[in-house]
């Protein structure tokens, strides 16, 4: 099932964007889904398949190697992921958050060297907030950039970086001056190739199993003070606050179109499968459950396009797309759990769909901000 009322951001250009990359992920990334599980991680080669067809940096400009769109690209493309049913493919974080850091902060050197590179897939990006002993408490980052002369020299360690074993361009969550909190944090680019960088285990997690997620390490690395991202240091915490809502919607926009992709899926399962003689979609239970559950679709659905449609005219605040956030996960959440129950047995074993959604969507509610911070930024509004 999806949405029975067109959402209002669409144009027929996103319509044939549509088309372009509900192919590519049925070309590209379904056959391979269980190869990706096992290696934990997408082929390198498909970043450039991806560039070649102009689906890396879509809402970025034409002068920088992007398509010129907007955010409604980006929500097409991760729509039809979401539809596709993959988790694998770190396309949201490159798009969505690393592009935008350096288009909104980066001096015209830095746009010009990186961004049309990750257009084509050349080069792919990263960004290193979380570490092992901070989680969501991005004031308290201990990894430090510590300037001598021209240059910082890099030390800490990050972990449950999206993309990380892959990337050779990652944005670094540094303290550059340890005796603040929030003042002390700059944003500084890191090249992959760097002595003294180094990727350590690809993580072995719950759901997402096929996405490139890794710890990293920074061992006396040296970058030149041009790689800091802004105009002076300390304002990465700003940065931040900046681009984080962005990356909030992003998980909303997935969030929603999970939940209409695993409604789909449940309707066709319960009318196909028989108990007691008839379809399982026969018994009230079912009806009743699913009623329910497509009440929350479209609520779900109703909420993300208006947030979009304020995204697109730079009127998105921050509480309403924390909102977003917070609700959106969780109600998909609970979706997906009533959803495996009305498969019963069948939902739990991994062939289904309706298995790996279930054991994917649950991180929704931890990254990006854990739905407990979403609540405290909302309560700071009223």
């Amino acid at each position: 099932m999806s949405s029975t009322s067109r959402s209002r951001w669409l144009t027929d250009e996103l319509d044939a964007l549509r088309d372009l990359v509900r192919g590519f992920f049925a070309k590209e990334i379904a056959p391979h889904s269980e190869r990706f599980i096992e290696q934990h991680h997408v082929d390198r080669d498909l970043w450039t398949k991806a560039g070649d067809l102009g689906l890396l940096c879509m809402s970025v400009p034409e002068q920088y190697g992007g398509g010129g769109g907007t955010f409604a690209h980006e929500a097409v493309l991760l729509e039809e992921q979401a539809r596709a049913g993959d988790s694998s493919w770190g396309v949201s974080l490159h798009n969505g958050i690393v592009a935008h850091y350096l288009l909104a902060y980066g001096t015209e050197e830095q746009k010009q060297a990186w961004l049309p590179k990750m257009a084509s897939g050349e080069v792919v990006g990263a960004i290193a907030m979380t570490e092992p002993g901070t989680g969501s408490d991005l004031q308290n980052v201990q990894t430090k950039a510590i300037r001598e002369g021209d240059e910082y020299v890099i030390n800490g360690a990050k972990t449950f970086i999206t993309n990380g074993g892959q990337a050779d361009l990652i944005i670094v969550v540094v303290k550059t001056d340890v005796h603040e909190a929030a003042s002390g944090i700059s944003l500084v680019l890191v090249e992959a190739n760097r002595p003294g960088y180094r990727v350590g285990r690809l993580l072995d997690k719950l759901g997402q199993r096929g996405q490139d997620t890794a710890e990293l390490f920074f061992d006396d690395v040296r970058v030149p003070t041009s790689n800091l991202l802004g105009t002076a240091e300390g304002q990465g915490f700003i940065q931040l606050m900046q681009q984080l809502p962005q990356e909030r919607l992003i998980i909303a926009v997935t969030s929603v179109a999970g939940m209409e992709s695993m409604l789909a899926t449940t309707i066709a399962y319960t009318k196909d499968r028989q108990a007691f003689g008839r379809p399982i979609f026969g018994f009230q239970n079912t009806k009743f459950k699913l009623a329910e559950a497509a009440t929350d679709a479209k609520i779900a659905r109703v909420f993300v396009d208006d947030c979009i449609e304020r995204h697109l005219q730079g009127e998105l605040d921050i509480p309403t797309v924390a909102m977003a956030k917070w609700w959106t996960t969780e109600r998909a959440t609970v979706l997906a759990d009533e959803c495996l129950q009305l498969h019963g047995g069948y939902g739990y074993m991994t062939e289904y769909p309706i298995a790996r959604a279930w054991v994917d969507q649950r991180v929704q509610k931890i990254y990006a901000g854990t739905n407990e911070i979403m609540k405290e930024i909302i309560a700071r509004s009223l």
